[in-house]
C-alpha cells in the first residue's frame, strides 16, 4: 500500500474546512478537479491528499508542470508515441497519461498550456480516449484528471487564453487554498513543524521561535506562501545558531516588509536618554508610521509605499503600535 503523504498542518478553520472538503472530494465519483491557490500554497499537497483518500489510492500517482516542459515536447510526454512518429522517436513511448491509467493524472499550471493542447485535453476528458502521437487507434484511459493553477481561469477565458468549455469542464469541483496570510497563527503553527523537521535532517538545535520574531512571521504577507516559511527555516537551521530562531536570523528584506529595517534615507531618531531598546524601537516605528502618514494624507495605500510596506503590514504595524483604526483608504 502506498505511503500517505502529508496532510495540512494548521488550525485555522479555513484549512479545517479545506480538510474536510478533500475528504468529501476524494471519496466521491468525480472525474475533474480543479485546485486554486497562489504559488507556494501546497497545490501539489491537495492533489496527492485527493489521491491517497480516494478508491484509486493503490494505483498509480503521475503528475506534470507544464510551466516545466516546453510546448513542443508536451503532447508526446502527455500522450505519449508510436515508432517513428517524428525525427528521433526511435520507439514506442508510453506517456504520461497512460501510465497514470486507474489512477490519478495531475496538470499543474494547466493555464500554461497551448490552444492545441487545450483541445486534446478536453477530448480526453470528453472521451476518455487519448492517442499516442503518430498512432492511428485510441486508447481508453481511466484516471481522475485534477489540474491546478495561481492564476482564476475565468479571467484567462475572458482574456482569451483559456478555452471556455475547457474552463467549464475542470471547474466542476473548484477547491480553493487560502494564502499564508490569511491563516492567522497558522504561521507559527507551520514554522515550528518545519523548525523541528530540520533540526532532525540538519542536527541542528535551534529551539523555539523569539516573540518578536513570531510577531514578524504574523506580520509578513508572505508572498510565496508555506514554500517560502520552509525555505527559511530550513536556511535558519542550515547556518544560524540558537538557542532559538531570532530577528537577527531573519532576512533583511523581510525585516523592511515589516518596517523593522527602516527605509532607506530615512532620519536616524536617537532617544534623549538611554532607554528600554524595544520601547526604543517602537518609538521609532510609531514616528516612521505617523509621519508617513501625515505625508500622505491618512491615506494608507500612499503611506505603506512610502514606508515600503504593504497595505497588509502596515496595518498590522498601527495595531500594534497602538496608533488606532487604520484609515480604510
Amino acid at each position: 500500500m502506498p505511503a500517505t503523504p502529508a496532510t495540512l498542518i494548521g488550525d485555522h478553520p479555513s484549512i479545517a474546512a479545506l480538510r474536510a472538503l478533500i475528504t468529501r472530494v476524494a471519496r466521491s465519483k468525480a472525474h475533474t478537479v480543479l485546485i486554486y491557490g497562489e504559488t507556494g500554497t501546497g497545490k501539489g499537497l491537495v492533489a496527492r491528499m485527493i489521491h491517497a483518500q480516494s478508491a484509486r489510492a493503490s494505483a498509480p500517482f503521475v503528475d506534470i508542470n507544464c510551466a516545466a516542459i516546453p510546448a513542443a515536447l508536451l503532447e508526446s510526454e502527455l500522450f505519449g508515441h508510436e515508432k517513428g512518429a517524428f525525427t528521433g522517436a526511435v520507439g514506442r513511448k508510453q506517456g504520461l497519461m497512460e501510465a497514470a491509467n486507474g489512477g490519478t493524472f495531475f496538470l499543474d499550471e494547466v493555464r500554461e498550456l497551448d490552444p492545441v493542447m487545450q483541445a486534446k485535453i478536453l477530448t480526453l476528458l470528453d472521451t476518455r480516449r487519448m492517442r499516442r502521437v503518430g498512432a492511428v487507434k485510441p486508447l481508453d484511459v481511466d484516471v481522475r484528471f485534477i489540474a491546478a493553477t495561481n492564476k482564476i481561469l475565468l479571467g484567462e477565458v475572458k482574456a482569451g487564453h483559456f478555452r471556455d468549455d475547457l474552463y467549464y469542464r475542470l471547474q466542476v469541483i473548484a477547491i480553493n487554498i487560502p494564502p499564508l496570510r490569511e491563516r492567522g497563527d497558522d504561521v507559527l503553527v507551520l514554522a515550528e513543524n518545519f523548525l523541528a523537521k530540520y533540526n532532525r535532517e540538519h542536527g541542528s538545535a535551534l529551539h523555539g521561535i523569539d516573540a518578536e520574531v513570531q510577531d514578524v512571521f504574523r506580520c509578513y504577507a508572505w508572498p510565496g506562501n508555506v514554500r517560502e516559511l520552509e525555505n527559511l527555516m530550513e536556511r535558519i537551521c542550515l547556518i544560524e545558531e540558537g538557542p532559538q530562531v531570532r530577528l537577527a536570523h531573519l532576512p533583511q528584506r523581510i525585516l523592511r516588509e515589516v518596517g523593522l529595517a527602516a527605509p532607506a534615507g530615512a532620519a536616524t531618531a536617537t532617544p534623549a536618554a538611554p532607554q528600554d531598546y524595544h520601547a526604543a524601537t517602537r518609538d521609532f516605528q510609531r514616528t516612521l508610521v505617523r509621519q508617513a502618514l501625515a505625508g500622505a494624507r491618512g491615506q494608507l495605500g500612499a503611506a505603506a509605499q512610502a514606508l515600503g510596506l504593504s497595505r497588509h503590514a502596515l496595518r498590522h504595524q498601527m495595531a500594534r503600535l497602538g496608533l488606532g483604526d487604520p484609515p480604510s483608504a
